[in-house]
């Protein structure tokens, strides 16, 4: 493809999307604390781009009109949490509906139900 003043332009705008929408936008720089505890953030990352542009004839030399355009959403969903070997995942989103929250809670209720297990074998 013939580089022109269109391809540069939209070339620039891609390369600028690259550089936001990486692997370190979406898994964050782990959080070590005191107790033992690591964090990991999480995000979800959306993005729109958007470009276009016309050559036209002019008397001196060929003209061009082109713009280009993006957009980039970045929202924080939530944290893996490293305690003792074990991952959870701490949702921060709002949970839209009853299966998101059933989901969410799965985690904790094993833990519950293991821990009963384990004190039924122990008496």
């Amino acid at each position: 493809m013939d580089q022109n003043e269109l391809t540069v332009v939209m070339s620039a705008t891609m390369n600028k999307i690259k550089e936001l929408v990486d692997t370190n936008t979406v898994v964050g720089k782990a959080i070590h604390t005191d107790d033992g505890i690591t964090l990991i953030p999480l995000s979800r990352v959306s993005f729109g781009f958007a470009s276009g542009g016309s050559e036209f004839p002019t008397k001196e030399k060929k003209g061009i009109g082109a713009g280009s355009g993006a957009g980039v959403k970045v929202e924080p969903i939530g944290f893996l949490v490293i305690k003792d070997g074990n991952v959870r995942m701490m949702n921060i989103a709002p949970t839209n509906n009853t299966v998101d929250r059933i989901i969410d809670m799965a985690p904790s209720v094993m833990d519950r139900v293991d821990q009963f297990i384990d004190k039924r074998k122990n008496s």
